[in-house]
């Protein structure tokens, strides 16, 4: 009988080794995977790159348009033949235009190790290099997909940031490129008549998709947070932790138009907070109020950002596409306007 205990044990025993070295090894194999494929990606982008250099580089030399139109087709007619479908004439004028956008590649050369050449593809075409660098930074350090990667393109991220960052003076408490403005909570299925507590209630239970609109570095902690002040019990609706500016987030939802008298609420749970809830080597807390509709004339008078409070719109329904683009790009468009004129009077007075 005790020959037998002690078989088990021993066979156990060796059952659990053998378990503990197969995710050793296999720990191993994963690594080196990666390790491969971040060197394969990063030797391709390298590779791409300097194609697009090369051929920049020989058509400036001649100085021809005619040239480089016939240069350029000959030659991806001859690698193809050689190397295959990769060097077709539209990809090579892709490596032309990642040379000629990214005339450095150090600039790219942390993405290229995470990223593949359909996520360059997909950044090529925007307008500006600060887009460009947005997007490299948010597919890179998220780890996203190419067609998670259009998705945030198309529903225009990297504006809304923008929009956001209008708000935040050079001495607000609020850093830049954390809150976006509008929040798109389209996603979330909300029906046209709903109240606060349904807004709320959408977001916990599609919490998972709210954080993809809300940003990376977010982390939940309370819904309905109970302050109790002079006796009296009062809630702040959502309260989240930011692991990057390692702080607490509060987040008030409301129903219909930005009122003046909302700053005062989110300025003393702010307090609060700070004061009962805030870890030493924590920074004081921000607050974020999401309303239906801002009045950016008062948003601007306020100056709501000085007291760690910033103000954004969200939509539950987008409009056409069209619409949606040039609504986005007329809202930028005048919080630029807004916040160069700031700059004039700030530099006349």
């Amino acid at each position: 009988m005790s020959d037998k205990k002690e078989n088990t044990i021993i066979s156990t025993d060796a059952d659990s080794d053998e378990f503990t070295l197969f995710n050793r090894v296999s720990s191993l194999i994963e690594q080196s995977r990666r390790a491969i494929y971040s060197h394969a990606a990063s030797s391709t982008m390298f590779l791409f790159w300097n194609i697009g250099k090369c051929i920049n580089e020989n058509i400036l030399e001649n100085r021809r348009a005619d040239y480089g139109k016939k240069i350029v087709s000959m030659l991806s007619t001859q690698l193809t033949e050689k190397y295959g479908r990769s060097f077709a004439l539209r990809n090579l004028r892709r490596m032309m235009q990642f040379a000629e956008q990214f005339p450095d590649f150090e600039i790219v050369s942390t993405a290229s190790t995470q990223l593949s050449w359909s996520h360059f593809i997909e950044i090529l075409p925007l307008k500006t290099h600060e887009a460009k660098l947005f997007y490299l930074n948010e597919a890179s350090s998220g780890l996203i997909s190419v067609m998670q990667l259009r998705e945030m393109i198309s529903r225009k991220a990297y504006e809304r940031k923008e929009i956001a960052n209008t708000q935040i003076s050079p001495s607000s408490q609020i850093p830049q490129g954390i809150f976006k403005d509008p929040y798109l909570f389209d996603i979330l299925g909300i029906k046209d008549e709903y109240l606060e507590a349904d807004l709320e209630n959408t977001i916990l239970m599609e919490i998972e998709k709210f954080f993809m609109e809300f940003g990376k570095g977010f982390s939940f902690v309370e819904r309905q947070k109970r302050m109790i002040l002079d006796g009296h019990d009062r809630y702040l609706d959502l309260l989240f932790y930011n692991r990057d500016l390692k702080r607490l987030v509060a987040v008030e939802l409301k129903i219909g138009r930005f009122r003046a008298e909302h700053k005062g609420q989110m300025q003393l749970y702010l307090a609060w907070l700070d004061m009962h809830e805030r870890k030493e080597w924590e920074e004081s807390p921000i607050g974020l109020i999401l309303c239906s509709e801002s009045g950016r004339d008062e948003l601007e008078l306020l100056k709501l950002d000085r007291d760690g409070i910033l103000v954004a719109e969200y939509w539950t329904a987008l409009p056409p596409k069209e619409e949606f683009e040039q609504k986005i790009k007329t809202i930028l468009s005048e919080t630029r306007e807004r916040m160069e004129q700031r700059k004039l009077q700030s530099s006349n007075s």
